[in-house]
């Protein structure tokens, strides 16, 4: 009996277009194009950023901020009417260089004024000028300890004053390096295993005014029966698409230029885990609105107002990371966030079954509380 409906189910849905369409076709658009867009934000291409530099100084630790500037972020441009070039952000710095700033570098007291500006075009992204405003502190530091070695001590060993020889940066090791491919193919992977409420709400009033509910319900086909059948082959759905959306990241988008999902140092077994709960949970709450709408108007608004409202809070939509603190809180309330914390200590931390418990067991309770209270519904309304 329980095969029998669940191919019912499963041949409902292959003739619903629409349905395949939201469940596949959407979240590998949102994987492309989001991938591409987003590339640059993990791997920012400093020396590709357009600058030019106003020389009010020829000294020569001036020329050697310049040549040692133009080493990191590639040559300057020529910085006629440079006023304009940043307010069409033709320009996205520039940097100024003051009268005396080389001899005010050698000095030991502070110089009376400001000696380097930099100044950026309004739209360029506040991490960047942020980035660049501290590499170009650090820089001017060394240049100012150089200078003031050679000042009182003769001549500076080489690289005497480089900050480089005492802070190095670096990511934990894990065998992946986060690209923006390695978060939006989890991202929208996930937005769109959600999504099977709309396929499953809007199967759910066809039965229903079709008559087909009230029928295995006078053949005596037990409630937690149907449910369970109407479960299973969205599930299955959920696996091949988690299936395919991890294929196109992983050989579609370098076809397209963009970076490759990478399973290097990736546990299998953690990933089907955290694809599992994170299916059971999106199908256990397709199932709760589904036995709680009653129009087709309904199941098409309901579910994917509910699934917008908790990718957007949740960090599918805006990452978690550039929310205000607050709105980092409130991301720990949707399923959604922890489905990602699930997929993101696989793929981009690169840890096992263990490392990923919490979020799994909140994934799984979730997926328990809303499949007992659709059972409850669902009996509820085969009844009336």
């Amino acid at each position: 009996m329980l095969r029998a409906l669940m191919a019912k189910e499963l041949r409902a849905l292959l003739r619903d277009i629409h349905g395949l369409g939201a469940l596949f076709v959407m979240p590998l658009v949102f994987i492309v194009i989001m991938s591409l867009a987003l590339k640059d934000v993990y791997n920012p291409p400093v020396q590709q950023y357009a600058y030019a530099v106003v020389m009010n100084d020829n000294g020569p630790a001036a020329r050697e901020l310049v040549d040692r500037w133009a080493a990191r972020r590639g040559i300057a441009q020529t910085a006629d009417n440079w006023q304009a070039g940043l307010a069409d952000a033709r320009l996205r710095y520039v940097l100024v260089i003051e009268r005396d700033f080389s001899h005010a570098l050698s000095l030991p007291a502070a110089p009376d004024g400001v000696k380097l500006r930099l100044i950026a075009e309004p739209g360029l992204d506040p991490g960047l000028f942020r980035s660049t405003a501290a590499e170009l502190a650090a820089l001017v530091g060394e240049l100012r300890a150089n200078a003031l070695l050679d000042r009182f001590l003769g001549m500076a060993p080489e690289g005497a004053a480089s900050i480089s020889r005492f802070v190095a940066a670096e990511r934990l090791t894990t065998g992946v390096h986060p690209t923006a491919v390695q978060y939006n193919v989890p991202a929208w992977l996930i937005f769109g295993m959600f999504f099977v409420v709309a396929a499953m709400s809007n199967l759910f009033v066809q039965e229903r005014d079709s008559g087909i509910l009230a029928r295995l319900n006078t053949l005596s086909v037990p409630p937690r029966i149907q449910v369970a059948a109407k479960a299973l082959p969205y599930l299955i759905v959920n696996l091949i698409q988690a299936g395919a959306m991890l294929a196109v990241g992983a050989w579609l988008m370098p076809l397209l230029g963009g970076d490759g999902l990478s399973f290097a140092g990736v546990h299998p077994g953690a990933l089907l885990v955290a694809v599992l709960a994170t299916g059971c949970a999106a199908v256990a709450l397709a199932l709760f609105v589904a036995s709680l709408v009653r129009t087709h108007a309904q199941a098409g608004a309901v579910g994917p107002i509910i699934n917008v409202i908790m990718a957007a809070i949740g960090g599918i939509m805006v990452p978690t990371f550039v929310m205000p603190l607050f709105m980092q809180k409130l991301a720990g309330a949707s399923p959604m966030n922890w489905a990602l914390d699930a997929m993101l200590g696989v793929l981009v931390r690169g840890g096992d079954v263990a490392s990923i418990e919490q979020p799994v067991l909140r994934l799984l309770a979730f997926a328990l509380v809303m499949f007992v209270a659709a059972s409850l519904l669902f009996r509820r309304r085969i009844r009336h």
